[in-house]
């Protein structure tokens, strides 16, 4: 297997690990910790509503929904970018996971004093989009390559 289809199929299962491990210390479901299903559900609140769940301001909403909006484009639109096979899109996707890597580090650094309590199901997400993002830039870039080598 190739360098990028390595990095790209570990960032896919980084992904959904991190969908069952627990993602947050106290939970609602689970003792002592919140699974990765539940922190999207919990993330997707401000636009789909949990009874009795509502964010302290209106940017950590903000900040929480393009969280979950990031992981719905991992999901969906990182295997459609690998399989279309456009430089362009590749790299266009790669973009869009570093950037979405150096967003939801929001939870991190908004979480001060309480980043104690982030598992490893947070840790193994965050890390995703960077895998992903290198595995798409290294994908673009070998692509690149051997087109000038055909040249």
């Amino acid at each position: 297997m190739k360098r990028p289809h390595l990095l790209i199929s570990c960032a896919w299962l980084l992904h959904a690990a991190a969908w069952l491990l627990p993602v947050v210390k106290g939970g609602a479901k689970l003792p002592e910790r919140l699974p990765g299903w539940e922190a999207f559900r919990y993330a997707s609140s401000a636009v789909w509503p949990i009874e009795g769940e509502k964010f302290d301001t209106w940017y950590y909403a903000v900040l929480a929904t393009v969280s979950s909006v990031t992981t719905l484009l991992f999901i969906f639109g990182s295997p459609w970018a690998v399989l279309r096979g456009s430089l362009s899109l590749w790299r266009a996707t790669a973009w869009a996971a570093a950037t979405a890597f150096v967003v939801n580090a929001h939870w991190y650094v908004l979480y001060g004093s309480d980043r104690s309590d982030l598992r490893i199901g947070y840790f193994l997400w965050w890390l995703s989009f960077v895998l992903l993002a290198l595995g798409l830039f290294d994908l673009a870039g070998s692509h690149r390559a051997d087109e000038s080598k055909e040249s």
